[in-house]
């Protein structure tokens, strides 16, 4: 028996949406305030994924303004295919709007986006028999409106279709035609602990809808599972003809309520019919795989030397794009950051970063800061919650962290002018007490690690030591303390004049 082990995409990657075409899959996810838009990965067994591109990757598709807070911007997307295209609709939450795009291949180019006159969240399309197609979406319960997809232009009045079972927060709802039923499948009870799946059926649309005897019908609330806040699955049928369903989850650690700093991930999980019903589950972290032909793909490489004319797909920044910002044909082998703001706790500051997708993890970074600049290497939640290590390129050194409206200075070393290693190493086995600098405080009476990791900061010397400048409590950058919809993104930036980046690596320690 073939095993797998979940998320089967690791870090910030919620609200998976999935279509199978022919032997392959692809999945979309949301990516809120980040862009690229909407991550689009592909996989032929299920189980391994890569990242290929993502559905709003340019800025006439997505251009976010400074004034869309973080967790913001493109939420859950719905990815299908009909007629020989793919179809991806979302809700830009606080600029544009929902929108539909199309592509012929989902490694792009997709199409200019298409306004979809609805209101509400986590829109998903469905074609009927006769070829109308059917956008739902969550606004006070779940609705449907029949649409133009080529116009986006609504052919008719909403219709409610179901709420739920009563739990807060009906949504990310996903409508399919199986057999001689509509299924209606959504998530309530928040995004939180409470979540759960529940699944209804009609004969026709727009109902009325038969909701299950025992809806709920997936979660782990309650409960001491290593997996929490599962839901916002989406269901597809393997070519076996087994069903399966990816969904979101967390991984929490630390002590109670416990934390998770990597965001919501993608899980997979089985899916069995009994009286009609599909009923997803177990989600574990280690599972019987699909019966498919295993297909796994070359590994990324951990570290990048920018020496390509075009970032991969996996570098993410806040809100825009910025080519005069953000610039590798200025120092070849060099990635150069020009400030756009002078703090990172501005909406418009510069970041460049990756997802961490490791629990245990060490990133590294080689900075040559221009005269008179500052730059460094951050773990971000949002511009409220990060942790950074940074050098003027001078001599100073410092570790800043940001903890809500506290923003302190909490280390600081003079070491050589020119090129520096920044380093910041993620770990789940050491006990610290919260934000200190001296290792020898963790026994005063009291002082006792709760959160999830810790985060050491700080540089390496010439001889490839890692001089730890401080130990921070990575509790402080999960969503249970920050709040939010998202991961953390671990990268580089510059707040004053531009900084030089030799290479950039980040790996599971």
């Amino acid at each position: 028996m073939a095993l797998f082990d979940n998320p089967v995409i690791p870090g910030f990657s919620p609200d998976p949406s999935i279509c199978r075409v022919g032997d392959d899959y692809y999945v979309a996810t949301s990516s809120f305030e980040y862009v690229p838009g909407v991550p689009l990965w592909h996989s032929r067994d299920l189980v391994n994924w890569r990242l290929i591109g993502h559905a709003l990757d340019r800025p006439g598709q997505l251009e976010l303004p400074e004034s869309v807070p973080a967790s913001c911007g493109v939420y859950a997307p719905t990815l299908r295919h009909h007629d020989g295209l793919f179809w991806m609709i979302t809700t830009v939450v606080g600029d544009a709007g929902t929108v539909l795009v199309t592509a012929k291949d989902p490694a792009g180019p997709w199409s200019d986006p298409v306004p979809v006159g609805i209101p509400g969240i986590d829109p998903d399309l469905a074609w009927d028999e006769d070829g109308t197609c059917w956008c739902v979406y969550s606004d006070d319960g779940i609705r449907a409106v029949r649409i133009d997809p080529e116009t986006g232009r609504a052919l008719g009045e909403p219709v409610a279709l179901w709420s739920g079972t009563g739990l807060q927060y009906p949504e990310g709802p996903h409508l399919y035609r199986i057999g001689d039923w509509w299924y209606l499948l959504l998530s309530e009870g928040g995004t939180e602990r409470g979540h759960a799946m529940s699944v209804a059926r009609a004969r026709s649309l727009p109902g009325p809808f038969e909701p299950h005897p025992d809806n709920p019908v997936l979660s782990h609330r309650s409960t001491g599972h290593p997996v929490q806040n599962i839901g916002h699955g989406d269901l597809v049928q393997a070519q076996d003809d087994s069903w399966w369903m990816v969904l979101l989850g967390t991984r929490p650690r630390g002590d109670t309520p416990k934390y998770h700093g990597l965001g919501r991930e993608t899980f997979l999980a089985p899916v069995r019919w009994e009286d009609g019903w599909p009923l997803p589950g177990p989600v574990e972290l280690r599972a019987e795989a699909p019966a498919l032909s295993p297909h796994p793909w070359p590994e990324e490489t951990e570290r990048d030397d920018f020496d390509s004319p075009a970032l991969a797909p996996r570098w993410v920044s806040p809100r825009r794009h910025d080519p005069a910002a953000v610039r590798l044909d200025e120092r070849p082998g060099h990635l150069v950051l020009h400030a756009r703001a002078d703090s990172l706790d501005a909406p418009g500051a510069l970041v460049v970063g990756r997802r961490q997708q490791d629990p245990d993890c060490t990133a590294r970074t080689r900075i040559d800061v221009a005269p008179g600049g500052l730059g460094g290497l951050v773990v971000r939640l949002d511009e409220a919650h990060h942790y950074r290590v940074e050098t003027d390129g001078a001599g100073t050194v410092h570790v800043v962290a940001r903890i809500g409206p506290l923003c302190h200075s909490v280390a600081e070393r003079t070491v050589e002018p020119g090129p520096l290693t920044l380093r910041i190493d993620v770990t789940t086995d050491v006990t610290l007490p919260p934000s200190v600098t001296d290792p020898q405080a963790a026994a005063r009476p009291g002082l006792r690690i709760g959160g999830p990791d810790t985060l050491h900061l700080g540089y390496e010397t010439d001889g490839g030591d890692f001089e730890i400048l401080a130990a921070l409590d990575g509790r402080y950058l999960t969503t249970e303390v920050a709040g939010g919809f998202t991961g953390r993104v671990v990268g580089m930036y510059a707040t004053r004049g531009s900084a030089a980046f030799d290479w950039f690596g980040l790996r599971p320690a």
